[in-house]
């Protein structure tokens, strides 16, 4: 995890400067702890099917892909989901939201084979925090049909549902082009790292042994291909709670540390907070994502 911006929580925290993408990120949880009568599937060896690189992008410090929400239209902007603490401005504080904030950056695109197919720049960063979760939501110059006709690329769909513990997932990082598999182990009511907590992370089984520069990658459900998560930080040191050391922490306090093991952040919660033209709208009956 340690890359520039990708692998710590100031830098991206495992996208490219702790938190897993060179950016640290906050721990969380226990165990038992966080099965959170969540469904669960049995598990399984990963699914040697795992998916492609199309729709993954590349930033300049941390991962991210061009995703579809279930009512998104061909004709609207695109959206780029990462990480909160891959931010260009920096990491978010604690509390901090951001809403509509003028961006121009820019979003290496890449085809199923994991080969640059051409780039995109931001218009503005339509959503973005490190509370509760560790989100970035870009909006893009193009439309969906429009990138897809330029440069062949689609969009990878975001679920809306809550993710299955026991699923075989895969971290595609267009950082590094390179997918990690494994599965969904449980999910930590809360995961806890130096300043930051977020609230019903995924916990990755061991295989996935992330590092910075995948902060922000598409967490893919294999047997949906459906975007159920985003990539953001790994226990570096067998730490307790601090930057690049998350820790879990059970409904009663009690705090667990699991060296090595790597989190996600659900991201079915955006569903509900995108309407019409793939504007963010934080007011719609359902979203419950922090407000500014």
């Amino acid at each position: 995890m340690k890359r520039p911006l990708a692998g710590t929580l100031a830098a991206g925290l495992l996208g490219a400067a702790a938190l897993t993408g060179l950016a640290a990120t906050p721990a969380a949880a226990t165990s038992a702890d966080a099965q959170q009568h969540r469904p669960t599937s049995a598990s399984s060896p990963h699914n040697a099917a795992a998916p492609d690189f199309e729709g993954s992008v590349a930033l300049s410090n941390c991962s991210g892909s061009l995703v579809s929400l279930p009512d998104s239209q061909p004709s609207d902007p695109a959206l780029v989901l990462s990480n909160g603490h891959c931010l260009e401005a920096g990491m978010p504080g604690p509390g901090t939201v951001v809403v509509d904030e003028p961006s121009s950056r820019g979003f290496t695109l890449l085809d199923a084979s994991g080969q640059d197919a051409g780039t995109v720049s931001a218009v503005k960063v339509a959503y973005a925090t490190m509370t509760d979760t560790d989100v970035s939501l870009y909006q893009v110059g193009e439309s969906y049909e429009e990138i897809e006709s330029e440069y062949g690329v689609t969009a990878l769909d975001l679920d809306a549902e809550h993710p299955v513990a026991g699923n075989d997932i895969t971290v595609v990082s267009g950082y590094w082009k390179e997918t990690f598999g494994c599965a969904i182990d449980a999910f930590v009511p809360e995961l806890r790292e130096a300043d930051w907590t977020m609230k019903d992370s995924l916990r990755y089984t061991a295989e996935c042994e992330t590092k910075g520069g995948t902060s922000g990658s598409p967490v893919v459900d294999d047997a949906s291909g459906k975007v159920v998560g985003v990539n953001n930080t790994r226990n570096e040191n067998g730490e307790e709670c601090t930057l690049d050391n998350p820790c879990e922490v059970d409904e009663d306090g009690n705090v667990t540390v699991r060296e090595g093991i790597a989190y996600g952040q659900q991201t079915y919660l955006l569903a509900a907070c995108v309407g019409k033209g793939n504007e963010v709208d934080l007011d719609l009956e359902g979203c419950t994502l922090p407000k500014p």
